[in-house]
């Protein structure tokens, strides 16, 4: 089974907790091996099939905002303890900037989170958000400023619990939408939106497994 990028040092710390303990507690010990089988499996990393167009979900997880802005139409997806935390581009794009912004870390599901500590990536015509949650402390990036980036293509991933949200290019509407709040999405897979011909670089092209 893949896992993220560099979480591997979180399950290696609960297995070497385990073999420091097993001597004191066989509780305490097992109770270790189950966290390090546990991290794994929260930081598993599928393989997705990227349909042949269309506006992808950037993560697994529940609809829980859908707001029109300024800068434009916010999708925002709720990632549980029990969802993939890899994230992937919703459009093909360039990569113009990666921006950690500091915030607080309130519970990622409220309206609070609104103001919570987040990694920025900014495209040509849209922005996604890593926005940590109470637990979640630690964003990571993939990618870099000048990368391109291919729809469906891994750019990230959150540990342990956290919210994603995705920045539409301003010619995109709520009506354009194929999902509501609630509905649950797979990274790379779900198809949030109709590719508009506007936007630069989203080509049809057959569906992939995204390796």
């Amino acid at each position: 089974m893949r896992i993220a990028r560099g979480s591997l040092r979180y399950a290696l710390l609960a297995v070497v907790v385990a073999a420091v303990v097993f001597p004191f507690s066989r509780v305490a010990s097992g109770a270790c091996v189950v966290a390090g089988v546990g991290v794994v499996y929260f930081h598993r990393d599928p393989a997705r099939v990227v349909p042949p167009q269309g506006v992808v979900s950037p993560a697994d997880g529940k609809v829980t905002v859908i707001r029109e802005e300024e800068d434009g139409l916010r999708l925002g997806i709720y990632m549980s303890g029990w969802d993939v935390h890899v994230n992937r581009a919703p459009m093909d794009g360039v990569v113009e900037s990666v921006e950690h912004v500091p915030g607080s870390n309130t519970l990622a599901f409220t309206k609070e989170s609104e103001h919570n500590e987040r990694l920025r990536f900014s495209f040509e015509d849209y922005t996604a958000e890593q926005i940590a949650g109470a637990f979640a402390r630690r964003t990571y990036s993939y990618v870099e400023p000048g990368d391109e980036v291919a729809r469906g293509q891994r750019i990230g991933h959150i540990s342990f619990g956290s919210r994603f949200d995705l920045v539409f290019p301003p010619e995109y509407g709520p009506d354009d939408l194929t999902v509501d709040v609630g509905h649950r999405l797979f990274a790379g897979e779900t198809v949030v939106a109709p590719r508009r011909s506007a936007v630069a670089g989203d080509t049809d092209r057959p569906a992939t497994a995204s390796t």
